[in-house]
């Protein structure tokens, strides 16, 4: 019997130099002969008991003695991604959702003619395996196998561990094959799912009602924003992809469910970039008897929790830089802001429309566009901060008191009508939330929706439309609220240092192949 041992990386090797379609068409042949023989050809009654990852954690330290002597009978499944033929003994390594475990065969254990077939299945393969746990002369854990399975026959070669799966694009495309053959991409997605569990552990732990909203529209609402049309059959209707779930949500705060919040997907067609995708995911969330102060408390400790939860620690490094989520977050108004990081401009040039139009020219801002052309102070203070300002801002940062003019859901300040009581939390230089105090006054929000339709009319693609049923809805009383959506991708990208919002959708969009 030959001695078990590791085998080396080069063993992972396979039809070396040989083109895509002729190793198919050799995996296509040994598949029919599989046919041919009778019984399926992908069975489906493989039930494995164990997974690699537990049996590592348990049985690692065990000495080869310690094994023998506990006799430990395993059965595991998963794709084979190495592969060393040694005469009459051949190992592999099996890759499951958990990680990865090798298993040894040889002529004794499996018999002859089973060997024999194992040795002409491929990598990629999906392999069930049973036997007994023991150590290799290298020390590494493997199973003993006394029987193995051929249950899913791989068709495809997966790109070799040398090249491996490195162009962006196809990477997207095929997210399958990116899981597969890259254990980063598979850690990016696992601590995603840890973020959202965090997230709705700590919503649903401070008395919030997690619901679902419509993502059919019939009017598109909740943000400035380009959204996708459709059309339902049925009632003969145009119909729009929610752009946010906010004016539902606060309908719900209406109604009587004083905290409620929803993680969900929104939908804007609008331009691609590494912080933008037309479909992403947002937890919004909104809790009667708040106010834009309450709420940036609030959002801090949701973030906080949820990096702490998905990584363990409260410092986290995005692109070479520390990011602490352990320190209080800063709090900013625009003009604070700029005069921060570009101190040329003063509380003077600040407060004179001509001088921020003349700035915005500098920086080569077309302030004749729809929703510049007869902007306020406010809103041209707003354009000069996204400038010089907003990529500078790498701390975790509350940008505060936002003109009325550009937020057309958001409570004016009693003490200063010309802002609102309204928040964006800048990391990185990247909006990553969005919250206000609500406005609940029905005759304002009318006048602020009519606002909206004249901006419309004149050519603004973004500007918001009348909602007769939110307003109607407002007259039966809303308490005062405070409400805030979180970008859920873009804080993912932080936590995994990411940095594309490509690289934390499973299924990002993408131009259709030809």
């Amino acid at each position: 019997m030959t001695s078990p041992h590791t085998p080396k990386p080069e063993d992972s090797i396979e039809h070396s130099g040989f083109d895509e379609n002729q190793i198919m068409a050799e995996r296509r042949a040994k598949l029919e002969t599989i046919r041919q023989q009778g019984g399926p050809a992908f069975p489906n009654d493989a039930h494995p008991a164990h997974r690699a990852q537990p049996l590592q954690a348990r049985y690692e330290q065990h000495t080869r003695e310690q094994l023998e002597a506990e006799h430990v009978e395993v059965s595991l499944s998963g794709r084979m991604m190495l592969k060393r033929v040694q005469g009459k003994a051949s190992f592999a390594t099996l890759q499951d959702a958990t990680g990865r475990l090798q298993i040894y065969l040889n002529d004794e254990g499996v018999g002859v003619e089973l060997h024999e077939s194992f040795k002409h299945w491929d990598l990629g393969d999906i392999v069930y395996a049973e036997g007994v746990l023991f150590k290799t002369m290298k020390g590494e854990l493997s199973v003993r196998c006394r029987s193995v399975r051929l249950i899913a026959k791989s068709l495809r070669p997966l790109p070799d561990k040398f090249h491996g799966l490195h162009d962006t694009e196809t990477r997207y495309r095929q997210r399958y094959v990116d899981l597969i053959v890259n254990p980063t991409s598979r850690e990016v997605f696992l601590a995603r799912s840890k973020t959202l569990s965090a997230i709705r552990h700590f919503m649903n732990d401070n008395a919030f009602l997690e619901v679902e909203t419509p993502m059919l529209h019939q009017i598109p609402g909740g943000a400035a924003a380009k959204p996708f049309i459709t059309h339902h059959n049925a009632l003969d209707q145009q119909m729009f992809l929610r752009i946010a779930p906010e004016l539902f949500l606060k309908r719900l705060i209406v109604g009587g469910f004083e905290r409620v919040y929803e993680i969900n997907r929104n939908f804007r067609n609008e331009g691609l970039s590494p912080r933008h995708n037309p479909e992403f995911t947002m937890m919004e969330f909104y809790a009667a008897y708040t106010d834009y102060q309450w709420l940036m408390d609030f959002t801090e400790e949701v973030i906080r929790h949820a990096a702490r939860s998905a990584t363990g620690a409260d410092v986290v490094t995005y692109q070479g830089k520390p990011i602490d989520f352990s320190k209080k977050f800063d709090r900013l108004t625009i003009a604070q802001a700029i005069q921060k990081h570009a101190p040329e401009y003063t509380d003077e040039r600040l407060n004179d429309r001509e001088a921020l139009k003349a700035a915005l020219k500098a920086h080569r801002v077309d302030i004749n566009a729809p929703n510049l052309r007869n902007a306020g102070i406010g809103a041209l203070q707003l354009a000069l901060f996204e400038e010089v300002a907003e990529s500078k801002l790498w701390d975790p940062t509350f940008i505060v008191d936002y003109p009325v003019e550009v937020s057309p859901l958001a409570r004016a300040s009693d003490q200063k009508p010309e802002i609102t009581e309204r928040f964006e939390l800048f990391i990185t230089g990247r909006e990553i939330a969005n919250g206000f105090s609500e406005l609940n006054d029905p005759e304002d929000q009318a006048a602020r929706f009519h606002m909206q339709v004249a901006a419309k009319d004149a050519g603004d693609e973004e500007a918001m439309y009348f909602d007769a049923d939110y307003i109607r809805a407002l007259e039966y009383g809303m308490p005062p609220a405070g409400g805030c959506g979180i970008g859920i991708d873009r804080l993912v990208m932080l936590i995994t240092d990411s940095p594309s919002i490509r690289d934390v959708i499973l299924f990002p969009a993408l131009r259709r192949e030809d």
